[in-house]
């Protein structure tokens, strides 16, 4: 059976989808703006929402649905699977990972270590939590965040209260500020039927709560590399996940933490496409196509991906001052250009772990400082 793949989304993850779905001959789908990275890839675009109309009109014309972003219309996700559908990742899984607290809630009861947490709506609720943990501490939205939008570091119950009112009385996932020492994921694959692909650890590196570098391996104990990623098998089985799971964690006084998860592939896995014997894109296709899964193994002793992030110029113009740079892998997304904004990325492997993010942050940097030469 070839089934053809429906995609929720056509961002950059699909855009990166399109070519491991080309090799393997899957046919995709995309619900999406035409406008899309993805759309100048994939011939078959419904132009839609992810919404109940969206989503109908999208299994209408696939075997299988999956996803490229977390933001869907679960309940109609639930009620095309109760229908008859394949909906992978399925609801029950997205609406964990699309919910910080849910996550602890679920995971710690399967033994998932999880730093101390609770659930706040007022300034009281909060300054409770630092009586017992003290400031600073990290407030979260438990909906809808990432690279840093919905979370604050509030050092005082006067910037926690202005934390309370901007979000009018919604949940707020409370947290001590963790004395991080190293950011890792874990990536794990997994088929309809259980069977399981775990990619060796890899440490991400943030800036300003954006991910800017991943380096595979992690440079860190075999005993941490284990510990995460039996997390990260640990998480896979207990939500049920299908396609790519990433599982983020932080490394505090010595221990492996939950962070937060996404059930799709990830920026943490970019790397995977030149560092893994399968990338991280392939291996959700399989996964969700109930194919057999591919090898995880790394190709060769190391590999580092830095994030290229729109600065003073459009990357688009400063292609050939990257590629001057040795043995770099270019990825441009096609996303039109502002600053700070996620346009693509550039991998480099080799034996040496420092001299592989020299030369991936150099290529990254001339994607973005300056006017062409």
């Amino acid at each position: 059976m070839r089934p053809t793949i429906g995609i929720v989304g056509g961002g950059q993850l699909a855009w990166m989808m399109a070519p491991a779905a080309a090799r393997l001959g899957l046919p995709l789908v995309l619900l999406a703006d035409p406008d899309d990275p993805a759309a100048l890839l994939v011939r078959d675009v419904i132009d839609g929402r992810p919404d109940a109309e969206g989503l109908r009109r999208l299994a209408s014309r696939c075997d299988v649905l999956t996803v490229e972003h977390e933001l869907v219309d679960v309940d109609t996700m639930e009620e095309l699977a109760a229908e008859g559908h394949a909906v992978r990742p399925s609801a029950a899984t997205l609406r964990v990972a699309n919910d910080k607290i849910r996550q602890r809630e679920l995971l710690a009861a399967h033994g998932v270590p999880v730093a101390p947490w609770t659930v706040a709506t007022d300034l009281a609720g909060v300054e409770a939590f630092a009586g017992e943990h003290g400031w600073p501490l990290v407030l979260k939205r438990p909906r809808g965040g990432y690279d840093g939008r919905g979370v604050w570091v509030v050092d005082d119950p006067s910037s926690a209260q202005a934390v309370v009112d901007e979000v009018a009385g919604e949940d707020l996932l409370v947290e001590p500020k963790l004395p991080i020492e190293t950011e890792l994921a874990v990536l794990v694959a997994r088929r309809p039927g259980g069977e399981m692909a775990v990619y060796p650890a890899v440490e991400t590196v943030q800036e300003d709560a954006m991910c800017r570098e991943v380096v595979l391996p992690a440079p860190v104990s075999e005993q941490l590399t284990a510990r995460a990623e039996s997390i990260g098998r640990r998480v896979a089985e207990a939500i049920g996940s299908v396609g790519m799971l990433a599982v983020e964690l932080f490394v505090v006084d010595g221990e492996v933490l939950l962070n937060e998860l996404a059930a799709r592939p990830h920026n943490a896995g970019h790397v995977t496409i030149e560092g893994s014997v399968t990338s991280q894109f392939e291996n959700h296709l399989r996964a969700v196509a109930d194919l057999p899964l591919g090898s995880t193994a790394r190709r060769g002793p190391c590999a580092v991906m830095v994030n290229v992030v729109g600065e003073a110029s459009d990357p688009r113009d400063r292609l050939a001052e990257a590629l001057d740079v040795d043995d770099v892998a270019v990825h441009l997304y096609g996303k039109s250009f502002r600053p700070g904004r996620k346009l693509g990325h550039v991998t480099v492997t080799d034996a040496d772990v420092d001299r592989a993010r020299a030369r991936a942050r150099l290529a990254a940097a001339r994607l973005v400082e300056g006017p062409p030469s």
